[in-house]
Parts: structure tokens; C-alpha cells; sequence
């Protein structure tokens, strides 16, 4: 393009504009009405999306951690161990599971996180550390391989 005067080249903002609206109408193209149309109504929507997207990407995290500590507690106290003295006899021996395992192991394999518990709580007996609690009758599953039939 090619401008004869300054005042010309000012005022064009050429198809760096375009693009820039482009955008961000792409983002908002699934809202109704006016916040699909009218540019200045759109950056705010789009804006205000944006923001809230990544606030909720933190969140969700956060709700997943939440979620995976407390299947795992509820595993841990289903076999009479608290958490704290859960992880710490895992990692005095050498077992390094992070809790999204942990709670998978908890919820889908009951059997595997039990033998977890045992190393857990032998390795917590040996070395002295509190919260070993006997395990309750109520607190297990009982199926016919738990069931003596002398």
C-alpha cells in the first residue's frame, strides 16, 4: 500500500486489524447475541472466558488431589493405618507411589493396596512410629476366601 500523505498511513491499521478481530470473533462464535458481533462486546466475553478457563484448570487440579487423599484415607483407616503413617512407612521403604496410584490402587484394586498397608505397617512396626491401630472386624470385606468353613 502505498500512502500519499501521513495522515493516511495513521488512520490504515491494515490487515493486522483484521486478523486481531478475527481472533478473537473465532473465540466467541458459540455466544449469543450482541457478545458475537460487536468487537468491543466480544474481547470482554472472550476475556472474562479466558480468565475464568484458567481459574478453572487450577481448580480442577486442586479437586483432583482432594479426591485422590481421600480414597486413600479411606483405604488406610479400612485397614486400621492412618495416612500420614501410610506414606511415610512407603517411603522408609523405598516404595515411591504418587496418590493418583495410590488412589487407583485403593479403588480398583483393593488386594494390591492391601499388601501396600502390610509393607506399610510392618515397616512402621519395626521402626517405632505411631498411629498402628488394630484392624477392626467391621472395617473388612468379607468374601468366600475370607470365610472359614472348618
Amino acid at each position: 500500500m502505498v500512502f500519499l500523505n501521513l495522515p493516511m498511513l495513521v488512520r490504515s491499521r491494515g490487515p493486522d486489524e483484521f486478523w486481531r478481530k478475527r481472533r478473537i470473533f473465532k473465540l466467541a462464535a458459540h455466544y449469543r447475541s450482541r457478545t458475537r458481533n460487536v468487537y468491543s462486546f466480544a474481547i470482554r466475553s472472550v476475556h472474562r472466558a479466558l480468565a475464568y478457563a484458567t481459574k478453572g484448570r487450577k481448580l480442577k487440579k486442586l479437586d483432583m488431589a482432594q479426591l485422590w487423599s481421600t480414597r486413600v484415607e479411606a483405604g488406610c483407616q479400612q485397614y486400621g493405618v492412618g495416612l500420614e503413617t501410610f506414606k511415610e512407612g512407603l517411603a522408609r521403604s523405598d516404595i515411591l507411589l504418587n496418590k493418583k496410584v495410590l488412589s487407583d490402587l485403593a479403588i480398583w484394586e483393593p488386594r494390591s493396596f492391601e499388601a501396600l498397608v502390610k509393607i506399610s505397617r510392618e515397616r512402621a512396626a519395626v521402626e517405632g512410629m505411631p498411629d498402628i491401630k488394630r484392624r477392626s472386624a467391621f472395617n473388612q470385606v468379607y468374601g468366600l476366601s475370607n470365610l472359614k468353613l472348618d
